[in-house]
């Protein structure tokens, strides 16, 4: 086995990433070793490399990137077993968790591990143990705690490497988000998230599917994986009409959850507004520091008045804490973005809004 490996260095945006090779670990009893087969390049890593959501880094760098499969390097003396329970041996092909909760805080014991506060770590530079912490590398180092299962022959690296999180998080989110058999739902944003979305709602029972985007090649892509209707924003320009096509296919409701996939907050306001009452909003896209969406000022389609129960729930994506975050009434605030992940989800930012909190995407099946 080698004693070193190389991995893709990242100093910021605008910066090229830099080829560093560096020391493989000695391995904890409890932890493998990983050699990667293949990374995807997330929207939340998009965001990153173009400073969308800025981060501090170490100087030394971060090595980035979470979608990724691999096989079996080395395996610490006491696992024997992947997650399951079936026998794991060095060699096996393996699908893995990302991100650590800590099995001990008061969430956790909750059984929302998937909330879990010291789950969100600060970027690791290169130099400090174990070294490899992200996807963009050739290897990488699971540590003590974290989920792998083995990997069947029959699926291809292309279909294992977003399974931690692009899939993992779509299936979490509509889940927590209440979607029904015979539901309906909108999905805003028809990239990797967004089409595997469709996918998993058609496969959840959902009656109308409902894909919006502004790329002709996306929305094809979007029926093919479920979608049974698409709205192209370049061709209905108007808010109100494609409000209007959202009411029109849902029996002139609105639909029982809509979800951000797009990653830019401006769409929010417009989701909310294609929702029946007591519908669901997912958000799950956006990641950017500081981002304030203006609360639709007329939700009186969800919320019929400030006397009477709220019908509308929001499920609204966090990434860090943000108690020292600020709001300003009508405004929901994207609080900062520590580090990239799945969707979290917040705490109400108004009275009368009632917000679920049921934690973050990454947890079953497990993003984590």
């Amino acid at each position: 086995m080698a004693s070193t490996g190389r991995a893709a260095v990242f100093f910021g945006p605008g910066k090229p990433f830099e080829i560093r090779e560096l020391p493989l670990p000695e391995i904890e009893p409890d932890a493998v070793l990983i050699k990667v087969s293949l990374a995807n390049v997330c929207g939340s890593d998009l965001h990153f490399w173009r400073g969308d959501a800025p981060l501090r880094l170490p100087e030394d760098g971060w090595i980035f990137g979470h979608e990724m499969t691999g096989r079996v390097a080395k395996l610490g003396r006491n696992v024997k077993t992947d997650s399951l329970g079936r026998p794991l041996r060095e060699g096996d092909r393996v699908a893995y968790t990302y991100f650590y909760p800590c099995g001990r805080c008061y969430v956790c014991l909750n059984k929302q591990p998937a909330a879990c506060p010291a789950k969100i770590e600060r970027p690791r530079g290169p130099s400090e143990f174990p070294y490899f912490h992200g996807a963009f590398a050739e290897y990488y180092y699971l540590r003590p705690g974290g989920a792998l299962f083995a990997v069947p022959d029959a699926l291809s690296d292309e279909l294992v490497s977003p399974v931690n999180c692009a899939l993992s998080q779509v299936i979490f989110g509509l889940r927590e988000a209440g979607l029904a058999f015979g539901g309906s739902v909108v999905i805003q944003g028809a990239g990797g998230l967004g089409v595997q979305a469709a996918a998993v709602a058609k496969d959840m029972g959902a009656a109308s599917v409902i894909v919006v985007d502004q790329l002709s090649g996306r929305l094809e892509l979007a029926t093919a994986f479920g979608a049974d209707h698409v709205i192209n924003v370049k061709e209905v320009t108007e808010r109100k009409e494609r409000v209007a096509l959202v009411r029109k296919w849902t029996g002139g409701m609105g639909a029982d959850v809509a979800c951000d996939f797009v990653g830019f907050p401006q769409v929010i306001p417009e989701g909310i507004e294609m929702l029946r009452p007591g519908g669901t909003y997912l958000e799950i896209g956006t990641i950017s520091r500081g981002a304030k969406v203006e609360r639709p000022a007329d939700l009186s389609h969800v919320s019929p008045g400030q006397d009477q129960p709220s019908l509308l729930r929001l499920g609204v994506a966090q990434r860090g804490d943000d108690e020292d975050q600020p709001r300003r009434p009508g405004a929901l605030t994207a609080p900062r973005a520590p580090a990239i992940g799945c969707a979290d989800w917040a705490r109400p930012v108004r009275p009368q809004v009632r917000m679920r909190h049921p934690g973050r995407a990454g947890s079953a099946p497990r993003c984590s």
